[in-house]
């Protein structure tokens, strides 16, 4: 997706550059305010002390105007984009204590942008469908962890043991992540052994004819999902013996999943402009460890 912002949309981007983000959170409300410290601009909500409070972009205002056909799933993905934060915050306050240094970024922050990337995607192509497409929506999609974090310094085991919702792992993180208070590479039952190789399902066959006015786009698509693959496997063997009972799933499997589904439905989406869009390619997205 293209950075460049249309014209009028760049006198507001140009504001955002520092902007506080503008918290949009139903996550639980601490009893009161961390003491001493002062919301930006008014804008931030704080959760329990321990965790602090995700802020993001505020994605609304930032919008020209909407085609009244593309009203309804633009207020959808707006709404989308709510819930997700809302999701982001609770995780963040049930996790308090768990993870190495760069937990917080890694099962949160990392898989939550993910997720933004591919909602403001779906803004842009439903306001494109009938008007100008706006370009350049991403630059909203970093979140950010306000003051009184400590989610990420605990002493605990990375994800806990019951946890395999792909949105808690992280989309590209550092393959340096220490693990924490994980147990050593010979006890850590689950965690990464760098035993076998990841392996996912073919999406080039099962595309439709492809337009060829979509085929450079499905192509570089289809080159990024490769790319995706290559690089988990690298993070595989760069991470042996790190990581809890969770680590290869939360950390290395779901966000490849949530990066092949977004390059997926771009596909999709690239196909559907001038033929039928495809159907059900986001079955296609889950990845496996072989042995």
């Amino acid at each position: 997706m293209s950075r460049a912002l249309p014209k009028y949309n760049k006198r507001r981007v140009a504001m955002i550059g520092g902007v506080s983000a503008v918290v949009l959170s139903g996550a639980l409300i601490a009893g009161s305010a961390l003491a001493g410290e002062t919301p930006e601009n008014g804008a931030q909500a704080t959760t329990k002390a321990a965790a602090g409070t995700i802020s993001c972009p505020e994605v609304a205002s930032q919008l020209p105007a909407i085609p009244a056909s593309a009203q309804a799933e633009v207020d959808r993905n707006l709404a989308l984009l709510t819930t997700q934060i809302d999701e982001a915050n609770k995780r963040l306050n049930e996790t308090v204590g768990q993870g190495g240094s760069n937990f917080v970024q890694n099962a949160i922050l990392g898989p939550l942008e993910d997720k933004r990337i591919a909602t403001l995607n779906r803004i842009e192509t439903a306001i494109g469908r009938a008007a100008e497409k706006p370009e350049g929506l991403e630059a909203f999609a970093t979140c950010t962890l306000d003051a009184g974090a400590g989610a990420g310094a605990g002493a605990g085991e990375g994800a806990e043991a019951g946890e395999d919702d792909t949105a808690t792992a992280e989309p590209e993180a550092p393959a340096t992540q220490e693990a924490g208070g994980a147990e050593d590479a010979g006890d850590a039952a689950g965690g990464n052994t760098a035993a076998g190789a990841i392996s996912c399902p073919d999406v080039a066959s099962q595309l439709p004819a492809i337009p060829a006015s979509a085929q450079a786009e499905v192509d570089r698509n289809l080159a990024l999902l490769d790319t995706q693959i290559d690089e988990a496997n690298k993070r595989l063997n760069e991470t042996v013996g790190q990581g809890g009972p969770n680590f290869v799933q939360n950390a290395i499997l779901g966000p490849l999943a949530s990066k092949r589904t977004a390059a997926i439905d771009r596909i999709a989406i690239s196909i559907g402009r001038t033929a039928e869009k495809p159907q059900g390619l986001d079955a296609l997205a889950a990845c496996t460890l072989t042995e």
